[in-house]
């Protein structure tokens, strides 16, 4: 960066907001600092911020988006405070202001539920605006929780009249035979981490009243053969596990007023080794047609324990040595 000096300053009257800004023993401040080769220093209610101009600039800017994103509820962590310093470095800074602030919806609690990344950002305007949107990714990226997050907004603003989530249980053959229970206990397993998002969002009461009216409808997707799902926003998850039949057959339940959203991440395939999956088959069938959606998240848009971020791209460096991605190709 340059070389011009220069100082800078932010005032922050809350105490709370300025122990989260640091954190644990002022790492997000000290990776700040190392990152950027600027110093960073506290005069009571101000940050002072000092360094070459252009590294101070960015600085500030970063601070200031961080600082925004606590004052709305959000923690603030090493990995949240990496992905701003390398939008910086890939020379996507004026991005910086795209991936906070786009709300999708406030839970029950009061927390807000907002994008975090570009990704998360394109992802929430893609649905927004298309019928059928396709969510690729690997773990951790939000695809599930943002889609649901999506849905249940739709329902509060009467955009749909109903909620079907669904997801292939891959094992709902000869091997889940074997689980006790009725077909519910057993597929309720595949079906949990829709349960849980739900549960996040609306509370266990609300969430058992719609599902007892037949609002809100989880499923596994062979109970989506023969139907017509009209005004309502579907989730289809873990999609990469369906097979080709299975992803025509629910791309065609379509109905008037419907909205669809098929999230999946396409180096987890478990299907039977030479079964193609659906997903991967769509994605290539679909792709010229106006009106579906299809966005792309990396390792960068992962929101989870910022190890996840680097567990994911070492495995991406891995496989792009030549071994295979898919066992179902």
């Amino acid at each position: 960066m340059g070389d011009k000096q220069k100082k800078s300053s932010i005032n922050i009257s809350n105490l709370s907001h300025m122990m989260e800004l640091f954190g644990k023993f002022d790492e997000n401040i000290r990776l700040l600092e190392e990152e950027l080769k600027v110093q960073i220093i506290t005069n009571h209610t101000e940050l002072l911020i000092s360094g070459d101009k252009e590294s101070v600039d960015v600085a500030h800017m970063i601070l200031d988006k961080l600082l925004s994103a606590i004052e709305d509820g959000a923690r603030i962590d090493k990995g949240r405070v990496k992905y701003l310093i390398s939008l910086v470095k890939d020379g996507e800074i004026d991005q910086i202001g795209e991936h906070m602030g786009d709300l999708v919806y406030v839970t029950y609690k009061g927390k807000q539920i907002k994008s975090k990344t570009i990704g998360q950002a394109r992802y929430i305007k893609a649905m927004r605006a298309n019928d059928i949107v396709f969510g690729i990714g690997p773990a951790g990226t939000g695809k599930t929780y943002l889609s649901m997050a999506m849905a249940v907004n739709a329902y509060k603003n009467k955009t749909v009249s109903r909620i079907i989530l669904t997801r292939p249980a891959v094992e709902a053959g000869e091997k889940l035979g074997f689980l006790p229970g009725d077909l519910q206990n057993k597929v309720d397993p595949y079906l949990r981490p829709l349960y849980d998002a739900l549960h996040d969002m609306m509370g266990l009461d609300t969430y058992t009243r719609l599902i007892e009216r037949g609002v809100i409808e989880v499923a596994p997707l062979a109970y989506m053969r023969g139907r017509t799902l009209d005004d309502a926003f579907i989730i289809l998850d873990e999609a990469q596990n369906t097979t080709l039949e299975q992803m025509k057959m629910f791309l065609t339940r379509l109905g008037i007023g419907s909205k669809a959203v098929i999230n999946g991440d396409i180096t987890q395939i478990d299907l039977t080794l030479g079964a193609k999956s659906g997903l991967v088959e769509a994605l290539d069938v679909l792709k010229d047609i106006n009106g579906i959606g299809f966005v792309y998240l990396t390792h960068r848009d992962v929101v989870r324990h910022e190890l996840v971020m680097s567990i994911i791209r070492a495995y991406d460096d891995y496989h792009k040595k030549g071994l295979p991605l898919n066992k179902g190709e």
